[in-house]
């Protein structure tokens, strides 16, 4: 099944806990999306790809026009992406994206919650080599399409395991994955091709995974769940096993 498999799994069993956090964390992504491409989704693939997220999200049109015109607001913060890594206690590998308008408060707040919950963070890069940084797409069969053929396709467009799954209703979708770097290629080979994009996501896959007690998977989650908690944080990855 290999790793993408595993993470699929993991994301399965915990997902953002409740709508308004799912509607930030995709309105952020708009607006960093809007000022560094544009307003206009037909000449900014990023930005449509996360119209697209926000649709399968069931997030309210409005409230996605409002985070498209906070990027040209002169009031508003200005988002930027950054990434966190330290270890948590037993070991475990975490890494940590946010979307902050104050790197200084962000950074002292992730500091705070992996000291207080025995771990530690350490410098950006490095626990890069511990994770594979992808992109996700998921997207609708299509009639007289064969799986096979297709993935034979999208190899050239960087795609290296796609995979048949049902979404939580019970729908037949097509999970593609590929190179962070791949992203654009393998929007563009979908759209060109009339494949239609349910979500697009980045991730970070651990290389290898590590089995905890139980004890220390409570421990562990403590400090995960306070990470999440936290309104500048967009995502959390870490390298320890899912329960079974």
């Amino acid at each position: 099944m290999g790793r993408a498999f595993e993470y699929r799994k993991a994301r399965k069993l915990k997902r953002w806990g409740n709508m308004s956090r799912t509607f930030t964390r995709i309105g952020k992504e708009i607006t960093i999306a809007a000022k560094a491409g544009g307003p206009d989704p037909d000449t900014n693939p990023r930005l449509r790809a996360l119209m697209q997220n926000a649709k399968a999200a069931n997030m309210p049109k409005d409230t996605v026009e409002r985070a498209i015109k906070k990027a040209t607001d002169k009031e508003a913060g200005d988002y930027k992406e950054i990434s966190y890594e330290g270890y948590g206690p037993h070991g475990i590998a975490i890494f940590v994206e946010a979307a902050t308008d104050n790197n200084t408060r962000t950074v002292a707040n992730v500091r705070s919650y992996f000291t207080k919950h025995g771990g530690s963070l350490g410098t950006q890069g490095s626990l890069s080599f511990l994770f594979d940084h992808k992109c996700v797409f998921k997207i609708k069969p299509k009639d007289g399409v064969d799986v096979d053929e297709l993935e034979l396709e999208l190899i050239d467009c960087g795609v290296d395991e796609l995979d048949g799954e049902q979404d939580e209703e019970g729908n037949e979708q097509i999970a593609l994955y590929g190179a962070f770097e791949d992203y654009s290629n393998i929007q563009k080979y979908l759209e060109e091709n009339g494949f239609e994009i349910i979500s697009s996501e980045f991730v970070r896959i651990p290389n290898d995974l590590k089995d905890v007690t139980p004890e220390q998977r409570e421990a562990i989650n403590k400090l995960l769940d306070k990470i999440e908690e936290d309104e500048d944080v967009q995502n959390v990855f870490h390298n320890m096993r899912e329960e079974e």
